[in-house]
């Protein structure tokens, strides 16, 4: 595919404001819970108290007779719902569908009444008899692994023969999202038509899935998400609030509201699952890897299937003629998993990126040079050249950024003051991934132009990044452009996950915009017109103007000239775009990346902190550096929280996650974030589309936490290999200090 060839090439890789950040600064954006519509009653789940039986009686008469009660949904009065034949969503079973209780503050009841305290009062006097058994919710220790994901050669054998062995186990624990914008929706059912505000990141997908669970025509729900106050993979899927509130509102004739509680999102609304990784790798006295085996087990639900995919990234990762990647899928009286930013590659490079830092020490070799001396020429999983492949110069620029030359390689060498200094590094890759998409552009006679898409903006620059490709292309300025998201009345498009949304609206982009000046030349080429008896291959749009091609010094007419005189209010343009399966046929395409850290160990008050971060990021054509180093920058502070902080704890005896709010489960805040240096490489990928981009939002997460742990062996000496890392881990540091 030849690189695009555009009209105002600037537009695209300059650092652009978010045009909707006046909007969002000022308080004019509106969220789903923001919506009060005529009418609005509110509803609350009722959830469960155990985690393992059975309901055996559910009481309601005493919520019943509160004041501004309306309904309370159960078992037994609930209507039918389905399960979604086709579409995404983790917890398959539709809420209140039996009397089984699978994990704790699984939805067992539904109040709606006419205020939020009402319902809430309500819910708390629902009264429910269980038959409790006892719940499992301990981590998976030594589970088979018996499901095979990639092979080749004798992996077993070359590690048993190996000159140097690393085998070691590394886990990632239950981590919640904890979006600041709560989860929402409010519904409302009017002539056969539901309309869901939701707070999700697929409102596509979101409509398909809640139409089939209702029995209704997916031409007759509506879902609309202008705003998301973040959502990291938590809001990607349809949760049970949501199913309720439109069965509610359907019932009632009447809009419901329901915003869940920060507790309720630890139980009912996702999480990474637990993971526990198995690594052995095998190599050469000089640092050549003969085998690697990545064996994980991806904790879920009873009765859901989601995978945290951690080998993912392994088999193209580095050169080895053996390899083996197996997983197994222990299950859990916990809530149903779902993806997490960067879902399967974050875990799984954890895992990979600390056991290759093991076996650099073991080798007394240099991580940097052990990661080049096993660089490879393609995707060896795929036996696929790679589209585009840059992680060399990511190690050799992110190395002189950093200084990694200054580092001392005895542990605990490097001090400033009372502070043990340490740094580690790790690589970082993720999958490219499109979906099929659809845009509409429409050029106005007031020389504005509009571009249309229903997929959503989640905070991470969509809204921009639409305006400077149709600018690109017309060279209309961004303050005339309005763009259109999030509502499935518009034309199609993605899901704002696994870094695809952005390359999937490229190429259906330019091609609706291509199609509008199109039809704005066919005007301009019409009798009396302004470029008549010439062709459409003679004219291009230059500065919002339709020029020759050929002729530098031609001022152009104004596309809105051309559509008043022709007395036209608008031409427009629909673009499509595919999966970009045929390309992934051909190529192994994906993004790669360095992460160097440097932490500092006060052994006095066992005080861990991240100083400094260096990345360097291949990520193709980066079309608005300013959001995308925003990017970056965010998930190295959610980083920093997998690291050293996050990690959500079940209670053994009711399976209720006990730290279930922000005072006890602990994130990353301004006080942690350390001095942060992001850069990206240029090296746009013709393969995926035209103007080279691959999605970053998840690769910057990608291996961050193997990074901070590599530094901390490197000023304390102690190898951390559970997450997050705790003050007990590194008493012995402190003590040795």
């Amino acid at each position: 595919m030849a690189q695009a060839q555009l009209a105002n090439p600037e537009a695209i890789g300059s650092p652009y404001a978010r045009i909707d950040g006046p909007v969002k600064v000022s308080g004019a954006a509106r969220y789903t819970a923001d919506f009060n519509l005529p009418g609005m009653v509110y509803g609350m789940p009722v959830c469960a108290t155990i985690a393992h039986g059975r309901v055996v009686s559910i009481n309601t008469a005493r919520a019943e007779s509160m004041p501004g009660v309306r309904v309370v949904l159960h078992h037994g009065n609930r209507p039918p719902l389905y399960r979604a034949a086709s579409g995404s969503i983790d917890e398959r079973r539709p809420p209140l569908d039996d009397d089984q209780v699978r994990y704790y503050g699984q939805y067992v009841a539904f109040v709606v009444a006419d205020t939020y305290e009402q319902a809430q009062a309500a819910a708390n006097a629902v009264q429910v008899t269980y038959d409790a058994q006892s719940p499992d919710v301990s981590p998976p220790a030594d589970e088979d692994t018996p499901n095979t994901e990639s092979t080749r050669g004798d992996a077993q054998s070359a590690f048993a023969q190996a000159a140097v062995r690393i085998d070691a186990v590394y886990s990632t624990p239950v981590e919640t999202h904890n979006s600041i914008e709560l989860h929402a929706c409010v519904a409302h059912y009017d002539d056969d038509t539901l309309t869901l505000y939701d707070a999700t990141q697929g409102v596509v997908n979101q409509r398909d899935v809640i139409a089939q669970m209702l029995g209704m025509g997916i031409e007759n729900v509506r879902v609309i998400s202008h705003y998301l106050g973040s959502g990291f993979g938590g809001k990607l899927w349809p949760w049970p609030h949501s199913l309720l509130a439109a069965v509610a509102a359907r019932m009632l004739g009447l809009p419901v509201k329901v915003v869940i509680s920060r507790a309720m999102t630890f139980h009912s609304a996702g999480h990474r699952p637990y993971t526990r990784q198995h690594l052995r790798l095998g190599a050469t006295q000089d640092g050549r890897l003969v085998s690697i085996q990545h064996h994980y087990l991806s904790q879920a639900s009873i009765r859901d299937d989601y995978r945290e995919g951690c080998g993912e990234p392994t088999p193209r990762m580095y050169s080895t003629p053996n390899l083996s990647v197996c997983w197994g899928m222990p299950r859990r009286h916990v809530g149903a998993p779902t993806s997490m930013r960067g879902p399967g590659a974050v875990p799984g490079m954890y895992a990979l990126e600390s056991a290759m830092d093991e076996l650099a020490w073991a080798l007394k070799m240099d991580p940097i040079e052990l990661r080049l001396k096993n660089e490879p020429d393609h995707d060896e999983g795929k036996n696929l050249p790679f589209s585009s492949r840059h992680l060399r110069e990511c190690l050799e620029q992110g190395a002189e950024r950093f200084g990694w030359h200054r580092r001392q390689a005895e542990v605990g060498t490097m001090r400033q003051g009372d502070e043990v200094l340490g740094r580690g590094m790790a690589a970082c890759t993720w999958p490219a991934m499109r979906m099929p998409s659809e845009v509409r552009v429409t050029l106005h006679a007031d020389g504005t132009a509009r571009i249309l898409c229903a997929t959503q903006d989640i905070g991470t620059g969509t809204y921009t990044i639409l305006a400077q490709l149709l600018s690109a292309e017309t060279g209309i300025p961004l303050d005339r452009i309005e763009v259109g998201l999030g509502d499935t009345r518009l034309p199609p498009g993605p899901v704002s996950g696994g870094s695809a949304a952005t390359a999937s609206i490229v190429p259906a982009a330019l091609s609706a915009t291509r199609k509008a000046v199109r039809a704005a030349i066919k005007l301009a080429t019409k009798k009396d017109a302004p470029y008549a008896g010439k062709s459409a291959d003679d004219l291009v749009m230059r500065d919002g103007r339709l020029a020759l091609k050929h002729d530098q010094n031609d001022p152009g007419v104004p596309v809105a000239e051309i559509l008043t005189d022709a007395g036209v209010v608008s031409v427009a343009g629909e673009g499509q775009a595919d999966t970009g399966a045929d390309a992934k046929k051909k190529y192994s395409i994906a993004s790669y990346g360095a992460h160097f850290v440097e932490v500092a160990w006060h052994a006095a008050t066992a005080r861990l902190r991240v100083k400094r971060v260096v990345t360097v990021i291949d990520g193709g054509r980066i079309l608005n550096p300013r959001t995308g180093r925003n990017q970056i920058e965010g998930a190295i502070i959610m980083g920093i929280g997998m690291a050293m902080l996050e990690q959500t704890h079940y209670d053994h005896r009711s399976g209720a996650p006990v730290n279930s709010n922000l005072a006890d489960y602990l994130v990353a805040t301004h006080a942690d974030a350390p001095q942060i240096d992001v850069s990206f490489l240029d090296y746009p990928d013709v393969v995926w589309n035209e103007v080279g981009a691959r999605g970053i939002g998840e690769i910057g997460l990608a291996g961050f936490a193997a990074a901070v742990m590599n530094a901390v062996y490197h000023a304390t000496g102690v190898r951390v290999r559970d997450l997050p890392v705790k003050i007990e881990d590194l008493i012995g540091a402190a003590v040795q200090a």
